[in-house]
């Protein structure tokens, strides 16, 4: 017995390691995260807290909590757009430094209780201003990007190993002798997976509101139409993936490659609102950043068709050009 399993073991291992493709993205996808983790959130101390300061710029003499450490101060010009971003923990608080030092803070928030007790600390004098509209809890903050990220994994693992294990069965060779294209394939693909997503997303949806009650000020038919589209565009990423590729261990690399950059960076569990412009750029390139970014603005803010408009519009564009890519390299045989 011990023989055999040896074998066993010994031939597998042969065929890890002549999978040189696989093999080479094996060792390079976590020095590649952490590498790449670390140039974006390491070098010096980083800022915990964001406040926003009334006013073209920030200056540092006008006020003694300006010289707080661990606390970024950006501009805000209208004091409109600050008391929003407060109100939906976008900043942790908002500051007027002219005449009485007057503050706003989203009660809810607990950076902002820390941030408004460093305050206090070292301006007794400032006086706290009631934040206009419904503050936003962090949970009401979560739940669309948890959702959002949820359809990511469906979308993107759901189809790469379905059309991965066909093709290793033999089920696209016998697909490839009917008149069926590579076109047609992938799209009924992404209608069935399309079908079974909006479907969890829907039930998903209803049960947390029965137990938690969360704020949802927009559009029901807005959120559902915003679910369609994101979708279609994260099925159709993974199967650019499963499209050209018979390796398992190879697909399932570069499906985790493309999730943990969407994870850490299109703020689904914190805000971006304080990390370098170039952060944001490449951020606002993930489908799963404009599908949370959309999808808060509808459910806090309630939002219309036209607010949100160029989200959909990118959106439908990489499904397209995704879908577009993948029929054009697809392949029906694993060799």
């Amino acid at each position: 017995m011990m023989k055999r399993l040896l074998a066993v073991w010994h031939a597998r291992n042969l065929e890890f390691l002549r999978d040189r493709p696989t093999l080479l993205f094996t060792l390079l996808l976590p020095l590649g995260l952490v590498v790449s983790m670390g140039f974006i959130f390491g070098g010096p101390p980083r800022p915990l807290f964001t406040v926003g300061v009334l006013g073209s710029r920030v200056d540092a003499h006008a006020n003694p909590f300006l010289h707080e450490r661990y606390v970024r101060f950006v501009p805000v010009h209208d004091e409109t757009a600050g008391l929003d971003r407060v109100t939906h923990q976008r900043i942790d608080l908002l500051l007027d430094l002219a005449g009485t030092v007057r503050y706003w803070v989203n009660t809810d928030s607990p950076k902002g209780y820390i941030v408004e007790k460093l305050l206090i600390a070292s301006d007794p004098g400032a006086r706290r201003q009631p934040v206009t509209g419904q503050a936003v809890r962090y949970v009401d903050w979560l739940f669309p990007g948890i959702l959002a990220m949820n359809m990511m994994f469906s979308c993107l693992f759901g189809v790469g190993y379905v059309v991965l294990r066909y093709r290793k069965s033999g089920f696209l060779k016998r697909l490839h002798a009917t008149p069926l294209s590579a076109f047609e394939f992938l799209t009924a693909q992404v209608l069935s997976r399309l079908s079974l997503i909006v479907f969890v997303t829907i039930v998903l949806y209803v049960l947390i509101a029965a137990i938690i009650h969360f704020h949802s000020a927009g559009s029901i038919a807005l959120l559902l139409l915003l679910a369609v589209i994101g979708s279609l565009s994260m099925i159709a990423l993974g199967l650019t993936i499963a499209a050209r590729f018979a390796s398992e261990e190879l697909v399932g690399g570069l499906l985790n490659l493309l999730t943990w950059p969407m994870m850490l960076l299109s703020g689904v569990w914190f805000s971006i609102e304080g990390s370098p412009r170039w952060v944001q750029w490449v951020a606002a390139i993930f489908p799963l950043t404009q599908v949370t970014d959309a999808a808060r603005a509808v459910m806090l803010d309630g939002a219309g068709i036209r607010r949100i408009i160029p989200n959909l519009i990118y959106l439908a564009v990489t499904t397209l050009v995704f879908l577009a890519f993948g029929a054009w390299s697809f392949r029906w045989r694993v060799d």
